[in-house]
């Protein structure tokens, strides 16, 4: 009944296995791809004829995690699961990435690739395993798939690369000194088509080292899909790229002039303009026939292409007039809005980013319901991308993945910097809003959040910058690397290459190659270049930080203290009672965790000073010889019990009320009466021993024994 096929090998510690003919066999090609326990299902199918006018590539990606796969049920009234999560959607984007390029140019029939996790181990991240299996239901489709790819996650520890590290490993990053690195690395057998990375200030040349490791580690990936697919594969899609090289020259002919004219607009508006009326000359030009031609949008784009490659690595010099390593005029500012805690605005030629930060309690923190469990994060940054940053018109409010994409990639270059918890305690919310964009508005993203923190008083390890590099490659000997690339160079070009780092290394990486890949040369070249452009701006935002910032008055004070674990319960209440009347008298957020942890936060400082001093009488024991605040609560015939520390109470004997004989407490006491006293120690069962004579009752001193005469 079934035509089962099955492949295998020891892949780092643990064996990788690709199978299909059992599953969802009417799909154009299908994988179970299975690393240790984890296993993806990625299933492919292409239309099998372009539709009519379709001017791009119609590739969608779905990635979908099942809660099953680890034992789980969804929370929510539903109990199903829902909308993305943004780990379905950032590895959504990691799939698509290096597959995209690798169709036949000229296919334009839709393709929807779908990945489904249907076993989680809890150890092997399935975000590696779904773009093997993608790639590997890929090659047995069919499709015109110039594949197949690999992929491997790499972490750095103590100086060594390590091959698909543990979700725990990755997962505790920050908090392990000498993890320093989660990387992944896509690509084929010849060339790396994808990067993507968080990293621990990492020097040029150990990113580059593990970029190669991680190339060489997939071959045999590629090598176990290849064997796969000899026994497996469908025929090849009779597809042949569509020839439109007369309409090619036709629109060459027809307005190749006008089209290197609007090119020489430096400014981009009216480089825009200039185009689409090169466009509309170009157009009014051409016959029926030629603008009923499908390919009429590719005629265009192939115009535009040669002219802005060509002169770039001809001459040098960009469409701005930049040569190839200058970054544009950059402007930073902080404390722009009055009432937020922190704020920048960053300005990078025609690109620019508003980041706000936000400073809150433990209550802000994000709650994040994983397959691996359920954690809680304290730093976030939000991405937004309105239409009007680029002059247009557009469908707004709704989060799209390119915006979770951008945010989690200034999220990666900025996490690294942060304080520890326990010298911060504080959930930090940055959000950047975009106003304006022509190339790279993620990196402004992140040298606008690094100001923006900084300005709220976040005391970051180093300021951080992000720069977006660009390629133009006409063969191995005639390229062009490009520094700080605008929107053209980024569309029109074959590479979009992001660093983000400190002075002291690199924090983030990625990478999306739209040709078969580059060389190690190229990207060691790429990396030495943007570390010079990073130094410079950092070099320019420090301008805008003349002094230590001050901390808002708007902002939330946190203050920490430690608790025995053993005193929670006392701190906590019955019922949560106890801990209740902390908040209600002080006017304090407390916020107490597992291991006796306790936050306190309040913008009022006497609120907290109130809070702390009614938890520490709580927690802490009385010292003996020490003077402390009380009140008389009972008065009897041979003393006043005194409540004096927290809810402890403690005799004061009639003959240590005052330096005389009196008859009766009641005398000089009266309950309710605020009173200083001393304490003595402990009688042999316990009981608290205190004294009143021995301290002066209106400066709280303690009062010298006189002097006897001899």
């Amino acid at each position: 009944m079934f035509n089962e096929i099955k492949k295998s090998i020891e892949w780092g510690e643990e064996t990788l296995s690709l199978e299909t003919g059992k599953v969802a066999r009417q799909a154009d090609g299908t994988v179970i791809a299975t690393l240790g326990e984890t296993s993806v299902m990625a299933n492919v199918t292409f239309a099998k004829s372009q539709k009519p006018g379709q001017d791009f590539f119609p590739l969608t990606v779905h990635y979908n995690e099942k809660y099953y796969a680890a034992g789980k049920i969804p929370g929510g009234f539903f109990k199903r699961e829902a909308r993305p999560t943004e780990k379905e959607t950032l590895t959504s984007r990691l799939i698509d990435r290096p597959i995209r390029p690798l169709f036949v140019e000229g296919f334009k029939n839709e393709v929807l690739v779908i990945c489904t996790v249907l076993s989680h181990d809890l150890v092997n991240d399935p975000d590696i395993v779904a773009l093997i299996a993608a790639s590997a239901a890929l090659t047995l489709s069919g499709a015109p798939f110039m594949g197949p790819i690999g992929a491997a996650r790499v972490g750095f520890e103590d100086g060594e690369y390590a091959l698909n590290p543990t979700i725990d490993d990755m997962h505790k990053l920050r908090d392990n000194p000498d993890q320093r690195l989660d990387l992944v690395v896509a690509g084929t057998k010849d060339a790396v088509m994808m990067v993507e990375s968080e990293a621990y200030e990492l020097s040029e040349a150990e990113m580059l080292g593990a970029v190669k490791f991680a190339h060489d580690a997939f071959q045999p990936v590629i090598d176990l899909i290849i064997d796969l697919a000899e026994d497996a594969a469908k025929e090849p899609f009779d597809f042949a790229a569509p020839d439109y090289s007369e309409l090619s020259a036709a629109v060459k002919a027809a307005g190749e002039d006008a089209m290197r004219a609007a090119f020489a607009n430096t400014d981009k508006q009216e480089r825009v303009a200039a185009v689409a009326a090169a466009r509309a000359t170009i157009t009014a030009a051409l016959t029926e026939e030629q603008l009923g031609d499908e390919n009429l949008g590719s005629a265009m784009k192939k115009l535009e292409s040669s002219i802005l490659r060509g002169d770039v690595v001809k001459t040098g010099k960009r469409i701005d007039g930049r040569d190839t390593t200058t970054v544009r005029a950059i402007a930073s500012q902080t404390g722009l809005l009055p009432r937020t805690h922190g704020s920048a605005l960053f300005t990078r030629g025609e690109t620019q980013g508003l980041v706000v930060t936000t400073l809150g309690t433990g209550d802000d923190e994000q709650m994040i319901d994983a397959l691996h469990g359920t954690y809680k994060s304290n730093f976030m940054l939000h991405y937004n991308f309105p239409p009007y940053s680029v002059g247009e018109v557009g469908r707004f409010g709704f989060t799209g993945r390119r915006e979770i994409g951008h945010g989690k990639l200034a999220w990666r270059a900025l996490q690294a910097v942060l304080p520890a918890a326990t010298d911060f305690p504080y959930t930090v919310r940055v959000v950047s809003e975009i106003t304006e964009s022509n190339g790279s508005s993620s990196m402004a993203s992140v040298c606008g959040g690094s100001l923006s923190m900084m300005d709220a008083g976040v005391p970051l390890k180093s300021p951080v910058a992000g720069i977006a590099m660009g390629l133009i490659l006409e063969d191995a000997d005639n390229y062009a690397i490009l520094t700080d690339i605008l929107g053209d160079e980024d569309h029109l070009g074959d590479m979009d290459f992001k660093v983000s780092g400190t002075e002291n290394g690199i924090t983030s990486l990625q990478m999306d190659i739209k040709i078969a890949g580059i060389t190690p040369e190229i990207m060691e070249k790429a990396l030495a270049q943007a570390k010079d452009a990073r130094i410079h701006i950092l070099d320019e935002m420090s301008k805008a930080l003349t002094g230590a910032a001050e901390f808002s008055v708007h902002a939330p004070r946190i203050e920490t203290m430690q608790v025995p674990t053993d005193k929670i319960r006392e701190v906590i209440g019955s019922g949560g009672k106890v801990i209740r009347e902390i908040v209600e008298v002080s006017g304090a957020k407390v916020d107490i965790n597992d291991d006796g942890v306790i936050k306190i936060a309040s913008p009022n400082g006497e609120a907290i000073k109130k809070a702390y001093d009614m938890i520490y009488s709580i927690v802490a024991e009385p010292e003996e010889g020490q003077v402390y605040d009380g009140k008389v609560v009972k008065i009897v015939d041979f003393g006043a019990f005194v409540n004096f520390f927290g809810k402890r109470d403690g005799l004061v004997h009639v003959s240590q009320i005052e330096n005389r004989r009196l008859n009766h407490p009641s005398d000089v006491l009266k309950e309710g009466q605020d009173v200083k006293v001393k304490l003595l120690g402990f009688d042999d069962r316990g009981k608290v021993r205190l004294s009143m004579k021995v301290v002066d009752q209106e400066t709280g001193e303690e009062v010298k024994p006189e002097a006897k005469e001899d």
